[in-house]
């Protein structure tokens, strides 16, 4: 009998622990989602919002990684690598948040979710591995989903639309380069490097940006110190602490198809909270529901042909 109570303590203290993984990971999920929302809602322009962001978030991974003590024992060569993704990272959220300000928070998320297309050509390139027939695919089937969303929107957000597809890209390319270095170091001090430094790149061109904007606003008012504080602590930091810990008990799989579900989330609290529905077309819609669905359809081809990969 022992045995047995031994047993389903295990089984149940391993449901539970999955459980709360996955109630972790949909939680780190949604606030990643509710990123775009901050993004509309706060009146600063891209390029300050990203610095006050990687700013806030930065000081708050400093703490996190014990004041600089695991950059200890890392070369200066690798601090070069992560600091060069970084500025990659910067030119990311600054192109993510601009096509929010181009357009609006759901457009900029079905751009994002184009990601899977992608990386179906960029990282064979950068990991010099065959190209997979399905990535590619599943990567056109989003074409025709985007010809909707931009065939469904009016002409002065099609600088939005642009802007998110950059940013797609940009996403990819970083994310692609942080998985061939994800081994060499702590994943948050990895974090801390990239997002460190992409303030500092910022620092180093806002003298040319306030001398082009020079009506630009710098200091956010209080309203926008409050949104700044909720998207650098809970929707960055607190949101990856929650994703890291949650990839301890999940598989790859289950974990790539929940984080792919993001631009619903995000488009989801647009539609409630920023009323977009208004502004926006059943086209559109259509459009990103076809995008969406190639996203999610993606973990299910991609684990069938590993599957038959192995036999």
């Amino acid at each position: 009998m022992k045995i047995l109570d031994d047993i389903y303590t295990h089984y149940d203290t391993k449901t539970s622990a999955t459980q709360k993984a996955y109630m972790q990971l949909h939680l780190a999920v949604l606030l990643y989602g509710f990123t775009a929302i901050l993004g509309d809602l706060i009146q600063l322009s891209a390029i300050v919002l990203v610095w006050w962001r990687v700013f806030i978030t930065s000081i708050s991974l400093f703490i996190l990684i014990g004041f600089g003590k695991t950059l200890q024992g890392l070369s200066k060569k690798l601090i070069l690598k992560y600091m060069g993704i970084g500025i990659l990272v910067g030119l990311h959220w600054i192109t993510f948040f601009g096509s929010i300000k181009y357009s609006n928070a759901s457009i900029c998320l079905v751009c994002m979710a184009t990601t899977s297309f992608f990386t179906a050509f960029i990282e064979p390139l950068f990991t010099r591995q065959k190209i997979k027939i399905y990535e590619i695919g599943i990567g056109l089937l989003i074409i025709p989903g985007m010809i909707l969303v931009v065939n469904n929107i009016d002409l002065s957000m099609h600088t939005g639309i642009w802007l998110g597809l950059l940013s797609a890209f940009l996403a990819t390319v970083f994310a692609t380069l942080n998985k061939m270095l994800i081994d060499e170091a702590d994943t948050m001090t990895i974090t801390f490097l990239e997002l460190s430094s992409a303030c500092l790149f910022i620092s180093c061109i806002f003298p040319f940006y306030f001398a082009y904007n020079p009506d630009a606003a710098f200091l956010p008012s209080g309203s926008d110190l409050v949104y700044l504080l909720v998207l650098a602590l809970l929707c960055t930091t607190f949101a990856y602490i929650l994703g890291l810990n949650s990839l301890k008990h999940l598989s790859a799989f289950a974990a790539n198809l929940t984080i792919n579900l993001e631009p619903v989330y995000g488009i989801v609290l647009a539609w409630i909270i920023l009323k977009e529905n208004k502004e926006l077309t059943t086209g559109f819609y259509l459009g990103g529901v076809i995008i969406i669905l190639s996203v999610l359809f993606y973990p299910l081809v991609k684990n069938i042909f590993e599957k038959k990969s192995i036999a």
